[in-house]
């Protein structure tokens, strides 16, 4: 996914400010459904971060063009992992490893079903 880094995005300095690259990345996990006329809602259930680990390599500044990738890594029993990536240009500039774990409505952890499993690997 695509984005352009907005005064919004940053701190006085015009540098994007560090927890925003966690805001694109989620809107790059949900974009990938919405592309596809999906919703990151399920029928059952829905996805919610449950360990972030990211790592800052370089800064964005105010007007870059940036480019989010993602990368399913593994899915388990209730959970799946991803590795998304910002690039400026083709440097890249920030990375994640992010764990999604599968909640009821009335968050309560439940097991991917295979209808789901094969949903995240098709979009991943």
């Amino acid at each position: 996914m695509k984005l352009r880094v907005y005064y919004e995005d940053t701190d006085t300095g015009g540098v994007v400010y560090h927890s925003n690259y966690l805001n694109f990345c989620e809107r790059a996990r949900s974009e990938v459904f919405f592309t596809r006329g999906l919703s990151p809602v399920l029928q059952n259930g829905h996805f919610v971060a449950k360990r972030v680990e990211a790592d800052y390599i370089a800064s964005a500044k105010l007007g870059d063009e940036l480019e989010v990738r993602s990368e399913l890594l593994e899915i388990k029993g209730a959970s799946f992992k991803l590795r998304q990536s910002v690039f400026k240009e083709e440097r890249k500039i920030f990375e994640l490893e992010i764990t999604l774990a599968y909640i009821t409505f009335d968050a309560k952890p439940q097991k991917i079903t295979q209808e789901v499993r094969s949903l995240i690997e098709s979009l991943f």
